[in-house]
């Protein structure tokens, strides 16, 4: 079989590289991949939310699975032409990506069927929400309603910051159409935990656990990004917590949305706060996470094509998943000065000395190749994973592979998963 990977980023490379694995592969394309993706398949430029251009190049390839990794063609629809034309594809509809397409409707959901979650109120005018922030506490929590690149989200600690979050979204437009209106919401307290399953639209099928850490810095420092790295078991997730959430939380919400006539078919994503009165969602999303999804496939010993394809198929009953006793540790190492403005174009060295390093897989995020070399071309660069019997082991090998790469003004946070080892 033939397997089409659609994006070109960190998270799609540990996709491309899992599926890679399978005895049922025949061979990977990925639209558009990046610098490391073209050492494992093959490559294309074609835009990413043109539907009917992504389903052509899928029937001339015979492609037997498409695999959509950002949300954007998911929220575009791009599912849903691939499901028109008889294609198998991997991804929720347009419909159902609205659970991380517009934070509205998710919150609509939420609210609507039970799920935990905190309080919020929405605004689409500048006035309307200054003054609701002035009849508040802070923190204050901004989110722009739509899909802003993980950078859409502002947890603002004066009253003057919080302004200028949705003066930003209201006012300014930086965020386009997905920050036309806001949802100002309760601040919420506790360690954060991402939960990602596998859903059919009926049922679900929960991975393991991972911490992402989203903040620039090191002790969380610095501005909101698409995340600087995870780890993956959580140690402050027992049975009767992982439990909890997905009768509380997963398996809810795709009964939610069932009631709403839509069937969830991919992987959902819940950005989850666990906090003093239990776990509440922060976030849905409509994909396997960023940088979350490199922590978790390197522990899973399971066929990921097997769930995939119950998925697309509308039928998982029966699929199980075998993960390694190993924990995993991802390091993001970033261009400097993201999340705001950084240059690229820069050269990338060592990345052979360290792909030699038991344990560990380099996945690349913004990387091309350029002239026979590997050069910087985004924000987040490379991801490095590291597998370990403890979290101690695993951040040893993640960070000794760092020491041994180099790119111009090359940034990362040297505390990835600290917590998990102390413990």
């Amino acid at each position: 079989m033939r397997v089409l990977v659609i994006g070109g980023g960190g998270r799609e490379h540990a996709l491309a590289w899992k599926i890679n694995q399978s005895p049922m592969v025949g061979g990977v394309f990925c639209i558009p991949g990046n610098g490391g993706i073209a050492e494992i398949a093959q490559c294309l430029r074609i835009d990413q939310s043109n539907s009917n251009a992504l389903a052509d190049f899928a029937v001339e390839k015979s492609i037997g699975l498409t695999v959509i990794g950002p949300e954007a063609p998911l929220v575009a629809g791009v599912a849903d032409a691939f499901a028109k034309r008889g294609l198998k594809v991997f991804g929720p509809n347009r419909k159902a990506a609205q659970l991380e397409g517009s934070k509205i409707f998710a919150k609509y959901i939420m609210n609507k069927y039970g799920i935990p979650t905190a309080r919020a109120e929405l605004f689409a005018d500048y006035n309307e929400a200054a003054s609701y922030l002035e009849s508040v506490d802070a923190p204050y929590v901004v989110k722009a309603d739509g899909l802003a690149a993980g950078k859409g989200v502002f947890i603002a600690k004066s009253l003057e910051e919080a302004k200028d979050a949705i003066r930003g979204c209201l006012v300014e437009g930086k965020f386009g159409s997905a920050g036309q209106r806001v949802i100002i919401e309760e601040y919420l307290d506790g360690p954060e935990l991402s939960v990602l399953a596998f859903s059919d639209g009926k049922n679900v099928l929960p991975m393991v656990p991972a911490q992402d850490y989203k903040r620039a810095y090191d002790n969380d420092a610095g501005l909101n990004t698409g995340g600087m790295g995870s780890y993956s078991p959580v140690p402050i997730v027992d049975p009767a917590l992982y439990d909890e959430i997905v009768e509380m939380v997963l398996r809810p919400t795709i009964n939610g949305l069932a009631s709403e006539g839509i069937e969830y078919r991919g992987i959902i994503y819940a950005g989850l706060m666990l906090t003093k009165s239990g776990p509440k969602v922060l976030e849905f999303n409509a994909r396997f996470g960023d940088p979350e999804t490199q922590a978790i496939l390197p522990r899973l010993e399971s066929d990921i094509l097997e769930p995939m394809l119950a998925v697309a198929d509308g039928d998982l009953s029966g699929v199980e998943l075998k993960w390694k006793s190993d924990v995993c540790t991802t390091v993001v190492l970033a261009s400097g000065g993201y999340p705001g403005d950084y240059a690229t174009g820069f050269e990338i060295a060592g990345l052979e000395e360290a792909a030699s390093i038991d344990g560990v897989t380099i996945f690349h995020a913004g990387t091309r190749g350029s002239n026979g070399k590997i050069v910087t071309s985004g924000g987040r660069v490379l991801n490095v994973s590291a597998l370990g019997e403890d979290f101690s082991q695993a951040r040893e090998r993640a960070y000794a592979v760092i020491g041994k790469v180099h790119f111009e003004n090359m940034h990362f946070r040297k505390d990835i998963a600290l917590r998990a080892a102390s413990r």
